[in-house]
């Protein structure tokens, strides 16, 4: 049974990298952004008496999509050349996206929410801008 399970998650860890590349700290904490999202989702809903199955598994759905369209930027990346640029601007852009979420969530449990981290928001988005343009001249 243990050699099972080390086998299981040696094949997982290959698949993993497989898919996404290294796994540095971007996909670290987009793992982690997503993850908060999720949980702070399900917080504000069940705050707001609106939490449901549907929206649950909606939500689910959305953030596998979120790992799908990661995993297509890495294989790109791949068959381009360009180490890691498309990836990496995927991750800056979901990680502005998921950390809008989750500040909506927080407002919407009637919280404030720090300006340094609504300042993270165009930061990331720039930082997607900057390897789109990186991405951009790999290819030239």
């Amino acid at each position: 049974m243990e050699v099972i399970l080390k086998v299981g998650i040696l094949g997982f860890g290959a698949v993993f990298g497989y898919l996404f590349g290294e796994v540095d700290l971007l996909v670290k904490v987009l793992v982690c952004f997503i993850v908060a999202d999720y949980i702070s989702g399900l917080l504000a809903s069940g705050y707001q008496g609106q939490l449901n199955s549907k929206m649950g598994f909606k939500g689910i759905a959305k953030k596998i999509a979120i790992l799908i369209l990661v995993a297509i930027a890495h294989q790109v990346d791949l068959i381009l050349g360009t180490h890691n640029t498309t990836r990496d601007a995927v991750i800056f852009f979901y990680l502005a996206n998921e950390l809008i979420s989750i500040l909506e969530n927080f407002i919407r449990m009637e919280m404030k929410v720090p300006e340094v981290l609504k300042n993270l928001i165009s930061i990331f988005d720039s930082k997607a801008g900057e390897k789109e343009e990186k991405h951009d001249k790999n290819l030239d």
